[in-house]
């Protein structure tokens, strides 16, 4: 498969699913506002702030790929956010008041602007910092985090400029004059009528809970401390992987001979393999090349390789899974005598190495012999075999091959004038050839190589037809200056840092992430002496480099939060009120890809630098309104209360409308299905556990750090 037909694929999935999601989060939307007027005015904003993200996108010289289009996806259940909380608050106006349309969205929006402004601030900001992050990790990040941000940016300006005009223009208050009193008709009113019923008491019963809580202040205080712990102890141990195996319908195989082996049995031994893979059902073409080792780089005639294309999902038969496919592949080439056959899956990054798993160099620093290395290096494959979680471990390097050792002699060289590296320079070009020549004629260049025909190198009584010419113009027969001894040693020999190294593979057993792998690996390689060290290669290496960077890059994240709100509220301890609240929908992302097998990758970390600024937004819903009804005289108390149960509503419409937006890349197959479910489950779970654990703790938060913070500044108006 062409790397332009996987790209195809991926993004008409996502296409799919953009179309999916708006159509979810409209219906969302209307089931909340039961107003066909009311829904429309957000679904504007989904179409405005995309078109808006594209022109933005053109200007920063980003492209339509598949991390764009998965932060648009994204955008859909977030755009939508302000515009709700906006056409809601002119709701809540209408039902409590006789004011029309216009009248009521200009009280509204006196008191949610700021609100609206807070919240954009702090998700920019979460995504900001993001764009300081270098290296391949840099590259996911930032065009996604851009993108959203950008998005997020061109929703505000429209909640504050575009739907309040559609709201004094489009809603009509029709809970006036005992409107409201009338016997709903017809099957959607009396839907609405129980839905409102409903959450009317889902409502009161929160309250009372929310009360309950506050009275019992030891129960309330546990409740959060277990809150942060348990995220604290999700997040240290969840597997961490850097990016998740897709099935991008594609696997190798590597086929290695003894040494010595001729191309004709090798050719041969591949066409086998060829045959026994073509009995499986879901494996499509096959193309092998004998000659070359693809794991090594080495060319010789004892190796070959293959590529071979998995049909489309649709077309695979009963077995439609990737991995279960390549249980069958292992078990078919398990059989092939004469050779070891390795089948594997290329690396989820292309560039990055060759194989998928973990990959390290194995370096000899005091520059031994290379039977010594490749000694050391099966005493450590040994080792990693024994580990749990480990299902291979192996090196392509062999130092047994059958090789000649030419010995000059050097004395009689010099006796025959003879100088030793001419001698070599005319062996070497004898065997590998030269390019001795460049020449222009009729128009073209020519280049011309000068190298033995092959039937005249196929041993060593090649030499017997080499010649040098010495000093006095004389020519010399090469055999009578050298002598050959049969060795065994490596084809080819690699370096790394100045060292003589080889590469060990390995690989995870289904269901262990890399993350584990390399820690098993990091405990096996611990004990080496101090005369042998290892360096990680390929795409562990930008793992092993992006971990760090991760955890760096969200607590900037949430200090630009703090440093913003600390501005807004002039308070540095309300701030905490919002920040604190976070660890709510951490404990759910983690617990959604924990429950569907999948580790912390860089597509469940950028979900949650996104749910940062989700949660932040709802709880600066509560705290703003909050504070709005302390400073009109309310205790600190009834003021927390009245902030949740005046916010409770607009909380639960966006979020949900966010959660499910995010069902179509849930249940999104085909090549980018795991990075599709990482960070859907990770966000819609997050944002799940968020609400349910964050409408309780963000007004207790609010209750203690305002009593906090109105404690202080008396204290320093009194000094």
């Amino acid at each position: 498969m062409s790397t332009k037909e996987k790209l195809d694929l991926s993004i008409s999935q996502v296409k799919t699913t953009l179309i999916e999601a708006f159509i979810l989060v409209f219906i969302v939307v209307f089931l909340f506002l039961q107003d066909i007027r009311s829904t429309i005015i957000p679904a504007i904003a989904v179409p405005v702030a995309i078109v808006g993200t594209f022109f933005f996108l053109l200007l920063l010289g980003f492209t339509i790929n598949v991390l764009t289009l998965f932060a648009l996806v994204l955008a859909i259940g977030i755009v939508v956010d302000d515009a709700i909380v906006v056409v809601e608050a002119v709701h809540s106006k209408m039902e409590t008041s006789d004011l029309s349309g216009r009248a009521a969205t200009k009280s509204a929006m006196s008191e949610i602007t700021a609100a609206v402004i807070s919240i954009t601030l702090v998700m920019a900001a979460v995504f900001i910092p993001i764009g300081f992050m270098s290296g391949s990790a840099g590259l996911f990040y930032k065009q996604f985090a851009y993108t959203l941000a950008i998005a997020i940016v061109i929703s505000a300006v429209n909640a504050l400029t575009l739907t309040p005009a559609l709201c004094a223009i489009l809603l009509k208050n029709n809970h006036h004059s005992g409107a409201a009193q009338t016997k709903p008709t017809g099957v959607k009113g009396r839907f609405f009528k129980a839905f409102n019923a409903g959450f009317n008491h889902l409502t009161n019963r929160y309250i009372s809970g929310l009360r309950f809580l506050i009275s019992k202040k030891w129960i309330s205080a546990g409740l959060i401390t277990l809150t942060i712990g348990i995220a604290v102890w999700l997040m240290v141990i969840t597997p961490k992987s850097f990016v998740p195996e897709e099935d991008d319908g594609m696997f190798m195989f590597s086929l290695t001979m003894p040494p010595g082996t001729g191309l004709n049995r090798t050719t041969q031994i591949t066409k086998e393999i060829g045959e026994k893979l073509a009995k499986i059902e879901a494996v499509g073409e096959n193309t092998s090349i004998t000659g070359f080792n693809l794991l090594s780089n080495a060319a010789g005639p004892s190796y070959a390789m293959g590529f071979v294309t998995v049909k489309p999902i649709k077309e695979r038969g009963k077995v439609k899974d990737i991995n279960e496919i390549m249980g069958q592949v292992n078990q078919a080439i398990a059989t092939v005598k004469g050779g070891t056959v390795m089948a594997f899956r290329m690396p989820p990054v292309e560039g990055y190495g060759v194989t998928g798993g973990a990959e390290f160099a194995l370096q000899d620093r005091m520059g031994r012999n290379s039977q010594q290395l490749k000694q050391k290096a099966d005493q450590i494959i040994g080792e990693l075999s024994k580990k749990p979680g480990i299902a291979m471990a192996y090196t392509t390097f062999r130092a047994d091959y059958p090789q000649l050792e030419l010995e000059v002699n050097e004395d009689k060289a010099k006796q025959m004038g003879v100088g030793v590296s001419n001698l070599l320079s005319v062996v070497q070009n004898y065997f590998s050839g030269d390019q001795s020549l460049n020449f222009s004629r009729f128009g073209k260049f020519y280049r011309v190589n000068i190298k033995a025909d092959g039937i005249f190198r196929m041993d060593a009584h090649a030499f017997q037809e080499i010649f040098v010419k010495s000093e006095d113009g004389q020519m010399v027969p090469a055999s009578t200056l050298v002598t050959l001894h049969k060795v065994y040693g490596p084809e080819s020999v690699g370096r790394y840092n100045l060292y003589n190294s080889l590469n060990i593979n390995v690989t995870g057993a289904p269901g262990v992430s890399n993350g584990i792998v390399m820690q098993r690996v990091e405990e096996t390689l611990s004990k080496l002496p101090a005369d042998y060290s290892y360096e990680w290669t390929g795409l562990s290496l930008e793992e092993k480099a992006s971990g760090n960077q991760t955890v760096i890059i969200l607590g900037v994240c949430l200090l630009f939060v703090f440093f913003i709100l600390a501005a807004k509220y002039e308070s540095y301890l309300l701030p905490l009120s919002v920040l604190l609240s976070i660890p709510t929908g951490v404990i759910g992302a983690f617990l959604g890809i924990k429950a569907i097998g999948l580790d912390n990758n860089i597509y469940v970390q950028i979900g949650l630098i996104m749910l940062v600024g989700l949660l932040a937004k709802n709880a600066i819903l509560i705290v703003e309104f909050a504070i709005q009804k302390r400073q009109s005289g309310l205790t600190i108390i009834e003021s927390a209360i009245e902030g949740a149960r005046s916010r409770l509503r607009p909380i639960i419409m966006t979020s949900l409308a966010f959660i499910v937006g995010m069902i179509p890349l849930m249940t999104a197959t085909g090549g980018t299905a795991v990075g599709n479910r990482s960070i859907s489950v990770s966000s819609a779970m997050g944002m799940l556990s968020g609400v349910m654990l964050g409408v309780i703790v963000i007004p207790l938060l609010f209750i203690v750090f305002q009593y906090l913070q109105e404690k202080i500044s008396v204290q320093k108006i009194k000094d």
